[in-house]
């Protein structure tokens, strides 16, 4: 009682009413209270909505909720240490995602610097981390050379993965999108009777609708995964929240289970095709329309785009039923090769 009279005598002195500094300091607990990181996060993501694109706005969601949230996310953003977001990324390093890592890094720095801005904490406790996590420099194979094909397939067949993202793998391979248009893709895209898939222009690269024409082999894939996915929005729903689409390093980890870490990515599947076919001779506008590559021309992209969407049926047929004769061992030569001429 003592000390408390002569804290309140301090505070009179100093022109402050101790009742009023009382009701400061309750404020002050309170609001701190209602900020934790993940209250904060959270609309961190609401004010930068506008500005980012649906899938990087999901990427940052997902990422903060599996790794961030379940750590520090109850806690008052201002009580936050760069012990406790050292933790965080070291547990995300440490299971063999050190880009994940430094990607965290750069949106939980984002959240501070934000709360900085919005007078809830003075520092970023990010900063004295800025150089503890060394993403390691991946030599990546640009493409499989078609005899290393048949390895990889078999590979890919013998994968420990959850079956729907086993899938998404093999439909990677088959359908040749990139992985951003695939682990989007929802069930009302897909007409699996006329046998096409629609990507919708938000999904391109370069925003423009993009119809994939589905091989057998890509149907029977779909249908397979119809039955364990059919009734949601997302073909290739999130481990965790079925309501997200897949995510990147899901598709990525199925290569890299399959022995392929740090040798060869899903982006180089993209890669593969175009070099074999271009090597084998069919003409390069067809490859680069399979893969939808940019036409400068719009209207006679558009145009072509249409005009040879038979043509891009029969080769991505062929290229599935290579793929299968590759899976066996067989060998077949493609259509229009130079060595068929």
């Amino acid at each position: 009682a003592r000390a408390e009279r002569e804290a309140a005598r301090k505070l009179v002195k100093q022109g402050i009413h101790p009742a009023h500094q009382r009701q400061t300091e309750t404020l002050r607990r309170s609001i701190e209270a209602e900020s934790t990181f993940q209250a904060v996060a959270e609309t961190w993501i609401k004010e930068n909505t506008q500005h980012w694109s649906d899938n990087y706005r999901r990427q940052v969601e997902q990422r903060l909720r599996g790794d961030v949230f379940p750590r520090i996310g109850a806690l008052p953003i201002r009580s936050i240490t760069p012990a406790h977001v050292k933790d965080v990324l070291k547990r995300v390093e440490k299971r063999g995602a050190p880009a994940s890592a430094k990607l965290l890094k750069t949106w939980v720095g984002g959240v501070f610097r934000y709360a900085a801005g919005e007078l809830l904490v003075e520092t970023d406790p990010t900063w004295p981390l800025r150089n503890m996590i060394k993403a390691p420099k991946t030599r990546h194979i640009a493409h499989l050379e078609a005899k290393d094909i048949p390895a990889f397939l078999r590979a890919l067949d013998g994968v420990q993965a959850e079956h729907a993202t086993k899938i998404a793998a093999k439909l990677l391979w088959l359908t040749l999108v990139r992985t951003v248009e695939l682990r989007g893709a929802e069930w009302k895209e897909f007409d699996l009777d006329a046998g096409t898939w629609l990507v919708p222009a938000e999904r391109m690269k370069m925003r423009e609708p993009h119809v994939v024409p589905l091989s057998a082999q890509a149907l029977d894939l779909l249908k397979t995964l119809q039955a364990l996915t059919g009734r949601g929005r997302y073909a290739f729903p999130g481990r965790k929240d079925r309501e997200q689409p897949l995510t990147h390093e899901a598709i990525r980890d199925v290569f890299n289970r399959a022995g392929y870490a740090g040798k060869f990515t899903p982006h180089g599947v993209r890669s593969t095709f175009s070099t074999y076919y271009n090597e084998a001779g069919v003409e390069h506008e067809l490859i680069e329309l399979t893969l939808a590559h940019a036409e400068r021309n719009k209207v006679r992209g558009a145009y072509n785009h249409a005009k040879k969407l038979e043509q891009r049926r029969q080769l991505l047929q062929d290229w599935a039923d290579l793929t299968d004769a590759w899976r066996v061992g067989g060998k077949i030569i493609p259509m229009n090769s130079k060595a068929a001429a």
